[in-house]
């Protein structure tokens, strides 16, 4: 019943009854949803990227048939792009970054996979776009802004984040083992 009501939501974009399966994410930019069981094959309503927890990721057109079989992060792309931003900041993107994987990149999104390694902070970096990111495996990221602000973030297998554009930080894995999908709105 509840894959139903969540084929339902996606194809016709309209929330859920009370009760029942609902976004975990929900904005102008993306609806996001946990999948945890196989859905029948269905059309889109929305472009569409699936990160199955596996590790991979692809892209289904507005319209495309959409088939998930294992336990996946769906993310439907709203038609709302917000203004390109600049980086005046003189930090380099965040991506690419050393040690990323480009896994697609279409006039949507951008995927990347990417590892954290222990004690090995990335690059400074300016995010100029919003992103979803699937974590895939548990471990704690220490995230320092220029100013040495320090957040700790703990993340476990299978959690997912909206975050918005306009950052500059470095992360650090403090704790445990971290892997991301990451997508990129354009």
């Amino acid at each position: 019943m509840g894959i139903v009501l969540l084929l339902a939501a996606m194809l016709f974009q309209e929330p859920p009854p009370a009760g029942s399966l609902k976004p975990i994410i929900d904005n102008e930019r993306a609806r996001v949803w946990d999948v945890k069981d196989a859905v029948p094959t269905t059309k889109t309503s929305e472009d569409t990227v699936v990160v199955e927890l596996a590790g991979k990721a692809h892209f289904v057109p507005k319209g495309g048939t959409l088939a998930i079989t294992g336990h996946s992060i769906v993310i439907d792309i709203k038609d709302h792009a917000p203004n390109a931003m600049k980086n005046t900041t003189g930090f380099p993107l965040a991506f690419p970054r050393p040690g990323s994987k480009k896994i697609l990149e279409n006039s949507k999104v951008i995927v990347w996979d990417y590892t954290w390694k222990t004690g090995v902070p990335t690059p400074m970096h300016f995010h100029n776009k919003d992103v979803v990111v699937t974590y895939l495996e548990t471990g704690d990221l220490k995230s320092t802004t220029p100013d040495a602000k320090i957040t700790v973030n703990p993340y476990k297998f299978g959690d997912v984040r909206f975050n918005l554009r306009d950052r500059v930080h470095t992360e650090t894995l403090v704790e445990g083992k971290q892997h991301a999908i990451i997508t990129e709105f354009k």
